[in-house]
């Protein structure tokens, strides 16, 4: 007996979307104050002024740089602020924090800017396991920029699903 063979996750119309696409390509560095500081503890302003006056801020051309201070120290606000005045005039993004945590916020704002009705009425099913480490804040915020305008979330891989949410 010959039975053809249906593909039937290739006529499902689901439509993939996969969270590695929004995962930062830009270079991340790390911008830390410590080095910056009177024996890299104490914030002295007229030494740490001079110092970012002197900074090549070049290096941080086009790039994500994650903006802290590795020292045990008491950072007044206007140090950041002055930093971001030096950086914003180069680097494409500037986060306050690690580079993991500038890796989530640039993930994040990239979820965030999705043109959702590219998706209205569709059946998504967000891909799983991959080779970048996406956080689980990724899939919660995919979910629930998604979710007001889909048919259905799915988890997974079009062969292998798991139902998250569907229109009632």
């Amino acid at each position: 007996m010959s039975e053809e063979i249906i593909n039937k996750v290739a006529q499902s119309q689901l439509t993939t979307l996969d969270l590695e696409e929004y995962y930062p390509k830009e270079e991340i560095v790390v911008f830390d104050l410590k080095p910056f500081l009177f024996m890299e503890l104490i914030l002295k302003e007229k030494d740490f002024r001079a110092s970012l006056q002197n900074t090549d801020w070049s290096i941080y051309q086009n790039k994500i740089v994650a903006v802290t201070c590795s020292a045990d120290a008491v950072i007044p606000v206007w140090a950041y602020m002055l930093v971001v005045t030096y950086l914003e005039q180069v680097a494409k993004n500037i986060i306050m924090g690690d580079e993991k945590k500038a890796i989530e916020i640039s993930l994040l704002q990239k979820i965030q800017a999705i043109n959702v009705d590219e998706y209205i009425d569709k059946r998504i099913v967000v891909k799983g396991c991959g080779d970048l480490p996406i956080g689980e804040f990724a899939y919660m915020e995919i979910t629930k920029r998604l979710r007001p305008v889909v048919k259905s979330i799915m988890y997974g891989e079009p062969c292998s699903t798991v139902p998250v949410y569907k229109k009632k």
